[in-house]
């Protein structure tokens, strides 16, 4: 099995900003494993909040190359369960190999990831599409500009309550807000009401993640469900979200991949809880392998390909939150 290793600098339409950050490009890695002619496609983004960037991601697997080279006949949860322990500090690196290899042994034996998994796709969620913090009427620009049944609102600015009251003028969606931990408790609890009217469907991690008694309060007493992100990382996160939200995020770079990602939601639709998979801004890579998870989802958010200025792959297609797979095995995703 070779490496090869692709390094990104994905530009995006619009300046994204959310409670903590705002940036133009997306710097992503794209590994390539090659078997037998084959070739299957993962891929990770980097990310200052958790101390990731592409150069400490080519690092750690350049570093274990002949041992990940060895793992070549694994299955895909024996690939990851041996190489966990040595990317345990760097999963968004372990996440694009995971990916990489699933999608590898899927187009080896001829399917698609999701008939691999024995996956019905007859009843997937449409996904949403995120307006990032901006001036009001940037933000209602955005929309305009791509008419869409389901927009995620970033919010956790001083004016949240205005924004969705605008925003709600311009149209019939859905609207999901993510105040990415930048309320209180009491700040959330009493938006949740207002919210509510305005026609929003859930919160995603209002507050900070180690606000245990806020998510306490605010799961009692919230008008609106509460999906837990930040709060939800890696798999023993799941069970602890129990009597704190209603539902999971489950972001594939955090927890290290397809393999753990989906014993994630497993578990957490096993617990009652609702079960979404969100996106790091990926390219069509990344979103083809999210894609694949869509009949274990309640609600996603896999909108980064169409975030992007100009995207690198070809995979999945998305219209007007309807997503269609590509007609190759695997997760369909080919670099441009």
């Amino acid at each position: 099995m070779e490496i090869k290793l692709h390094s990104y600098n994905l530009e995006l339409k619009h300046t994204f900003t959310i409670s903590r950050e705002s940036h133009d490009f997306q710097p992503a890695i794209i590994v390539e494993l090659i078997s037998e002619g084959i070739s299957g496609f993962g891929e990770a983004t980097s990310n200052p909040y958790y101390n990731i960037t592409v150069d400490n991601m080519k690092e750690i697997i350049k570093e274990n190359e002949a041992f990940i080279k060895s793992l070549s006949n694994e299955e895909p949860s024996i690939f990851w369960e041996k190489l966990q322990p040595i990317f345990k500090e760097n999963m968004f690196a372990l996440c694009a190999l995971d990916m990489a290899f699933n999608d590898l042994k899927a187009r080896k034996k001829g399917e698609k990831l999701y008939e691999v998994w024995n996956l019905n796709i007859n009843n997937n969620p449409m996904t949403d599409y995120t307006i990032g913090i901006d001036s009001i009427d940037k933000m209602i620009a955005k929309m305009k500009e791509l008419p869409w049944p389901i927009y995620k609102i970033k919010l956790g600015t001083k004016n949240d309550i205005e924004i969705v009251t605008e925003l709600r003028k311009h149209t019939d969606a859905i609207f999901r807000i993510d105040a990415n931990c930048g309320w209180t408790a009491d700040e959330a609890i009493e938006n949740s009401f207002k919210l509510k009217e305005l026609g929003v469907e859930f919160l995603e991690q209002p507050l900070k993640a180690n606000d245990i008694e806020g998510a306490k309060k605010l799961f009692k007493e919230s008008a609106l469900p509460i999906i837990a992100d930040e709060s939800c990382i890696v798999e023993s996160d799941v069970e602890k979200c129990v009597g704190l939200f209603h539902g999971v995020n489950v972001k594939l770079t955090k927890c290290g991949g397809l393999t753990p990602g989906k014993r994630m939601l497993e578990k957490a639709k096993e617990l009652g809880l609702k079960t979404m998979v969100g996106c790091m801004t990926e390219s069509s890579v990344g979103i083809s392998a999210i894609a694949h998870l869509l009949p274990l989802l309640n609600y996603v958010d896999m909108d980064g390909g169409l975030l992007l200025k100009k995207d690198i792959a070809t995979g999945v297609v998305i219209k007007n939150g309807v997503i269609s797979y590509s007609d190759k095995n695997g997760t369909g995703a080919t670099l441009l």
